[in-house]
């Protein structure tokens, strides 16, 4: 089953699995947004849950792979400047430089090529602006036994539980880590700022 398929088949229960309980990290993660109105991806935006968190001077544009989790984020936008764009996160249709910021909120565990999706918000994003990620990782030696038994069968089915953040981050040069926190499940979910440099 395609990622595409799979998540236009779930997308009406998305937000019961990943709603209230993760939205004060959310928040957390988003605070770190700058004031001054720019430019900001919301990288594999789903339904939209991190839309209500947007402060609203900034003009967003949100990218997911399905209509269905698109359609879902529109009504959820209220009063952001909001445009929604159906793509694939590991190969964006926009020029280089186009946003400021990027956020990165469960996509990296979830698409097929983690490395690609950060290069690419690399890519779109200018030099000088931040990627913001909010998702589960494994550390570096991390052994994690029932994590890399059950992730070929969930990965087949919407994420993945073998990520390692520091394997990924290696393949995207163009970005240096600023932050790194955990988050949720004892540090398996974590809050990480990268900022693009050159």
């Amino acid at each position: 089953m395609s990622l595409k398929h799979s998540y236009a088949l779930i997308a009406p229960f998305y937000d019961a699995a990943l709603g209230d309980g993760m939205n004060a990290t959310r928040q957390r993660s988003l605070s770190a947004l700058p004031e001054a109105p720019a430019r900001v991806l919301i990288n594999g935006v789903g339904t939209g849950l991190d839309l209500p968190h947007l402060p609203r001077q900034h003009h967003y544009v949100g990218v997911d792979l399905t209509s269905a989790m698109l359609a879902r984020a529109c009504r959820r936008a209220g009063g952001l400047e909001f445009r929604a764009v159906q793509g694939d996160v590991q190969r964006l249709p926009f020029a280089d430089a186009s946003f400021d910021h990027a956020v990165l909120h469960l996509i990296l565990a979830v698409v097929p090529d983690p490395a690609a999706c950060l290069r690419e918000a690399a890519r779109v994003v200018a030099p000088g602006g931040s990627v913001l990620i909010f998702d589960k990782f494994l550390r570096p030696g991390q052994r994690a036994p029932l994590r890399r038994l059950i992730n070929p069968l969930l990965r087949r089915v919407a994420t993945r539980l073998d990520v390692v953040f520091e394997e990924t981050l290696v393949q995207a040069p163009r970005l240096v880590l600023e932050a790194d926190e955990p988050a949720l499940a004892g540090g398996w979910f974590r809050l990480i700022r990268l900022r693009r440099t050159h």
